[in-house]
């Protein structure tokens, strides 16, 4: 059986670049009969907000979706993660990384974009050194060598449903954060573990998300986590051709509704 999700972060209300993820991953599970889930991305507890969720709530609701309770929140779960990084810590392919965004953008390379790939500075600290800096309370990261963990795994790849079957390489993305200091996750860990506890079948998510799914499929490997399919879908945009986001105030589906808008002419839109 399919099983597909939308995992929105609450930290803003749902415009329709999200209310498009949603129901892209809602009418995946209604063509195949199968089950479509909600989870609250809110590790960031400095920017989401509980209000914020239950306006998503209401407009997926107003849109016609529906999905199984209870909903999984990632704040409620974070011994799961801590798990997860127990374990990749006795594999040895995680390590404290103590450079600050400062640090990284002034040693790491970009050849992907805007985005610096970390150079591993940390990853050749002495044990002596890291518990010298910890016992000082200076801040860190925890980082995945993906050199090392790759060279654990061997060859992986991965499946798009539209794309075709991609070789995993990981080491491409330098060596990712798993967890910080005052979270103790992050993106990459927490959604790898959910959908491999949610019995997520199939990942739907957006194309700008596409590079992150080796590294993905690399802390699949080395957790022993089942394996979905993937599809990623296109980003919708605005008529300037940006992307439409929360940080760029684009219109959110409550204001739409309150202009007069009617959920059938939002699907339409957005060719559901």
């Amino acid at each position: 059986m399919i099983v597909t999700r939308f995992a929105p972060s609450p930290t803003g209300l749902l415009h329709l670049g999200s209310a498009y993820s949603a129901l892209f991953a809602w009418d995946q599970a209604q063509r195949a009969t199968g089950r479509f889930l909600l989870r609250i991305e809110d590790i960031d507890t400095v920017r989401c907000r509980p209000e914020h969720e239950t306006a998503m709530r209401e407009d997926l609701a107003w849109l016609g979706l529906r999905w199984e309770e209870p909903v999984r929140r990632q704040s409620e779960h974070r011994a799961d993660y801590a798990a997860a990084l127990d374990r990749l810590k006795a594999k040895g392919v995680i390590y404290p990384c103590f450079c600050t965004r400062a640090d990284i953008a002034r040693l790491a390379s970009a050849p992907h974009g805007t985005e610096p790939i970390y150079t591993g500075t940390c990853r050749h600290l002495s044990a002596q050194d890291v518990a010298h800096r910890q016992e000082a309370g200076q801040a860190f990261a925890l980082r995945l060598d993906s050199a090392k963990a790759a060279a654990l795994t061997g060859p992986l790849e991965w499946r798009d449903l539209d794309r075709g079957v991609f070789k995993a390489d990981p080491a491409s993305h330098g060596d990712v954060v798993l967890a910080r200091k005052d979270i103790g996750t992050s993106y990459h860990l927490a959604v790898t573990l959910d959908d491999h506890l949610q019995g997520v079948t199939l990942v739907t998510r957006g194309e700008d998300l596409l590079p992150a799914t080796p590294i993905h499929r690399l802390l699949q490997a080395l957790l022993d986590l089942n394996v979905p399919d993937w599809r990623h879908h296109k980003i919708i945009r605005d008529e300037t051709g940006e992307r439409l986001a929360k940080r760029r105030e684009s219109p959110s589906i409550s204001s739409l509704r309150d202009a007069g808008e009617t959920p059938d002419a939002i699907r339409a839109r957005l060719g559901f």
